[in-house]
């Protein structure tokens, strides 16, 4: 299931590993882990059926995949109010609450969705080394639930990426019937 263009590990050079520590490591690899896992569900999907909605489900396998790159993005943003949100435009049709059904203007293809992800991860990884133990500027409430560092949120991410992979597991054996 691994796609051969992005390295299951993240390569960090000899020196800064030591001041990284494991942990930030090991975050990194299971961030870019992650999305090896989405990125094959992805190309397992029939191209065809990217935008088919079917009974039970609330979006799209795009959607999924989109709301998967535009979460990672803004928090990443939130994290560091100077980095630019890649596909900025990409928010208002994947942000949380948004739907396929009233969607207007230029949708992302299947393959800017699928280089987006692709590319996504290694380019954050640069901007995330070394800086996961830091706190929050100001931390999330998800309920009972409170991300108070850096490295908390992107675990979040992490499980976030999860959850919706395994919705668009759901939607590929639903649109194969």
């Amino acid at each position: 299931m691994a796609n051969k263009s992005l390295p299951l590990t993240v390569k960090i050079k000899k020196e800064n590993r030591e001041e990284m520590g494991m942990l930030t490591i090991e975050i990194l690899n299971q961030m870019n882990f992650t999305r090896l896992y989405t990125l094959g569900l992805l190309k397992q999907s029939v191209d065809a059926e990217w935008d088919t909605q079917p009974t039970g489900f609330s979006n799209t396998i795009r959607w999924n995949a989109g709301h998967i790159y535009v979460t990672l993005e803004y928090f990443v943003h939130l994290i560091d109010k100077e980095y630019e949100i890649v596909h900025a435009e990409w928010i208002p049709l994947f942000v949380r609450g948004s739907s396929p059904a009233i969607w207007e203007g230029n949708i992302p293809s299947n393959e800017e969705v699928i280089y987006a992800l692709t590319e996504q991860t290694t380019r954050l990884t640069k901007v995330l080394a070394g800086r996961l133990e830091e706190p929050l500027e100001n931390p999330i409430d998800f309920g009972d639930y409170k991300v108070k560092t850096i490295g908390s949120l992107i675990l979040f991410a992490i499980w976030h990426e999860g959850l919706h992979t395994g919705i668009i597991d759901g939607l590929n054996h639903a649109t194969l019937k």
